[in-house]
């Protein structure tokens, strides 16, 4: 790989993807994690007239992103004085291939009050502790090579419930240093691969959308990731995850699944 990010800038909001953003169903489409990231990016450049953050984000995802050039534009949808509802789009050749919607909260002094992390969650491994990740047959590279991936327990190749520790090994965007929320979101994407129990070469397990209900911004470069899929009679399926840094849970996450035989 040539390139040193996931995007290059382009100038006024726009983006080119690289190779690096490959997903594992097509090297020519992205894997959701990398848009998800540049969503947020656009979110979090929003001016904001008192001091807040993003609590909950939601990615649409509309279609196919391919390794193409992007513009991602943002708004408040919805402003307040304590709450905001704010969107992002990201667009290629006139269409639009995902949509972020996301509630802004203003921040407040609630460390006194804050959930402590559960026992099992404290008592991960330290990612230099865990062995590296492998990925299923017939998986394409490009986003699985850029970032690394260390497996805490479970199988990624095998079937079930997995966690890992991920960090990215290129930037987002060049010559940028990634915020803690988009490191979040450039892994949040990948909770219904660790977690399948299908044959990918027999079976569709794609999301059409993304949720991440944010507890706290996490820390270092480490995002952990614990992830089970389940999936309904009738070919729908959700993958849910706990998102975590080396210091404990910071998110929430879930995909919504189509299941199909392809």
């Amino acid at each position: 790989m040539t390139e040193s990010a996931f995007y290059l800038p382009r100038g006024e909001d726009r983006f080119l993807a690289t190779e690096h953003t490959a997903g594992p169903w097509s090297p020519d489409a992205q894997h959701f994690g990398p848009p998800s990231a540049l969503l947020v990016r656009a979110l979090e450049r929003l001016p904001l007239s008192w001091p807040g953050r993003l609590s909950r984000v939601t990615v649409e995802i509309l279609g196919p992103a391919p390794l193409a050039e992007f513009s991602v534009q943002a708004k408040v949808e919805r402003p307040g004085r304590s709450v905001e509802l704010v969107t992002a789009e990201l667009v290629t050749d006139g269409r639009a291939v995902a949509r972020a919607s996301a509630w802004r909260v203003i921040a407040s002094d609630t460390a006194a009050l804050a959930t402590p992390a559960p026992v099992d969650c404290a008592d991960w491994p330290a990612p230099q502790e865990c062995g590296p990740s492998g990925w299923p047959e017939g998986w394409h590279t490009g986003y699985l090579t850029a970032m690394e991936w260390r497996t805490v327990s479970g199988s990624v190749t095998g079937p079930g419930p997995a966690a890992v520790w991920v960090r990215q090994r290129v930037p987002l965007v060049a010559g940028e240093e990634p915020s803690p929320l988009q490191r979040l979101f450039t892994v949040a994407d990948s909770g219904s691969g660790i977690s399948n129990f299908l044959d990918p070469r027999r079976w569709w397990f794609i999301n059409s959308e993304l949720t991440v209900h944010v507890q706290r911004v996490p820390e270092g470069e480490w995002i952990g990731l614990d992830a089970a899929t389940v999936i309904g009679p009738d070919g729908v399926g959700v993958a849910t995850s706990t998102l975590r840094d080396l210091g404990g849970a910071v998110a929430r996450g879930a995909q919504a699944l189509m299941v199909r035989e392809r």
